[in-house]
């Protein structure tokens, strides 16, 4: 059973989110403060983490980089904060997905499900020898999960990584912000596709020599992103 913690101080809230997720057959455990919540994720082993920004003690932001120092498990941040700044702020530090209050919870639990499903499949299917992609001075290690430009490694979040091989692995091919939501985020058109632009631009700003013309990833005006060969 996969285990999940909840940091929210809205204990109404934090209850609703329970009760869906352990409906759905999570074990789901809850914590009103920040530093206690930081504790817990740090010291005990959880499958995904879901996070509010605003908190007692620590906040949501440091929670959040903190946890993803030494883990990749998924990483939600739910929270009535709607300016893109801080969502860009929140899946900078490596969050995987982003929910603006109010939800719905069913929302909710079906992007639960996806990341942990998504988690375990990518977990499971890493194999002993190294699967490299090497494109114009671009080196992505599938295996150990490791990108370099010209020999430098970079350090990419989990959802940056696998939107970035996932593009790489498809070279010249368009692919709209939806297509790219569905196949990174394992979603139909839940939640907010604005997600894919974020990821974009970090990814560019890790990797690109020049972010003002793109060596690697190009955007199509009006249709989406392509990886350029």
């Amino acid at each position: 059973m996969s285990r999940i913690l909840i940091v929210e101080d809205e204990e109404e809230i934090a209850e609703l989110e329970k009760d869906y997720l352990e409906l759905s057959g999570f074990e789901v455990e809850i914590e009103t403060d920040g530093d206690a919540g930081l504790k817990r994720a740090l010291e005990e082993d959880f499958d995904l983490y879901i996070l509010d920004l605003m908190l007692p003690g620590a906040d949501g932001f440091e929670i959040c980089a903190k946890i993803r120092k030494n883990n990749e498990k998924p990483i939600l941040i739910v929270s009535a904060k709607k300016d893109d700044i801080d969502k860009i702020r929140g899946l900078g530090l490596g969050a995987d997905d982003y929910i603006t209050k109010p939800f719905s919870p069913s929302e909710l639990v079906a992007r639960v499900k996806a990341h942990i499903s998504r988690y375990n499949r990518i977990s499971n299917s890493q194999s002993d020898e190294h699967d490299i992609i090497e494109i114009h001075g671009l080196k992505i290690d599938k295996t150990a999960r490791r990108v370099w430009v010209n020999d430098e490694e970079k350090q990419l979040t989990t959802k940056e990584y696998e939107l970035l091989t996932f593009l790489a692995e498809h070279p010249n091919h368009v692919f709209s912000k939806e297509e790219l939501f569905s196949r990174i985020w394992d979603m139909e058109m839940v939640g907010d596709i604005a997600t894919v632009t974020v990821h974009i631009k970090r990814i560019r700003e890790k990797i690109e020599p020049d972010k003002s013309r793109p060596q690697y990833i190009e955007t199509i005006w009006g249709v989406g992103y392509r990886f350029k060969v």
